[in-house]
């Protein structure tokens, strides 16, 4: 038995059934939703996680097949190694993982998918390079990429590096999916928490015109006196 059929095998002996319907209620599967068709086994991140690591060296083609995988489980499994071999690997093999990332973003599409792999990968690769890819995936008709754009980020806050946010904050503002307008939200506050001036500049520039979701979520931290005088704005 390969090495890919012995962890598909683990996978669905971890399957809990139970869990499963209750995950594809939280992650919108059905039809119209966001992710609509995505298929569980009932599985959580720190088992998948712990899978991940054991699975560690799996042959970069049976990772390719995984994260082609109909079941959700797979796939985070996939990304979750990807950023193992990213974290461990030299600039020539996190160069491949990078570009063999953002090829396959088909295959990213849930919103944990993306928010456990994306700043990871993409966001560590670009720290010392041009970011511009960034602002045509903010563009993208496909949430999921506009969604990697903004996640990607948090490791530009982390090293206090706040442009490319604030500009995929602009182009951004108005994306009418709540999904999108929570994480344009959550970059802001999480600039806030390293750099308030800098949130606060744009939030006094844009808060009257955002969406309520996003400034929520951008003002969540900030003193009950403070929200609510933004809250009013609104």
């Amino acid at each position: 038995m390969s090495e890919l059929e012995n962890l598909q095998k683990k996978l669905k002996k971890l399957a809990d059934p139970v869990r499963a319907k209750l995950l594809q209620g939280y992650f919108k599967t059905g039809k119209g939703e966001y992710g609509e068709g995505d298929i569980f086994l009932g599985i959580t991140v720190p088992v998948s996680r712990k899978t991940a690591v054991e699975f560690k060296n799996l042959p970069f083609s049976d990772i390719v097949r995984l994260l082609e995988s109909k079941f959700h489980e797979e796939r985070l499994t996939a990304l979750l190694i990807l950023v193992q071999r990213f974290n461990k690997g030299n600039e020539k093999t996190k160069k491949e993982i990078y570009r063999f990332y953002l090829k396959n973003t088909k295959y990213i599409n849930n919103w944990d998918l993306v928010d456990l792999s994306s700043h990871e990968i993409v966001g560590n690769y670009l720290l010392d390079k041009d970011k511009s890819v960034l602002l045509k995936l903010a563009k993208s008709k496909n949430i999921w990429e506009r969604r990697i754009a903004c996640i990607s980020t948090f490791e530009f806050i982390r090293n206090n590096q706040f442009a490319v946010s604030l500009k995929l904050a602009e182009v951004l503002l108005q994306d009418e999916h709540d999904l999108m307008r929570k994480a344009v939200g959550w970059m802001l506050r999480e600039i806030g928490k390293k750099n308030l001036k800098t949130e606060i500049e744009f939030l006094d520039k844009y808060s009257k015109t955002m969406p309520r979701t996003m400034l929520r979520y951008a003002i969540e931290k900030f003193p009950e006196k403070q929200r609510i005088t933004y809250l009013k704005k609104n």
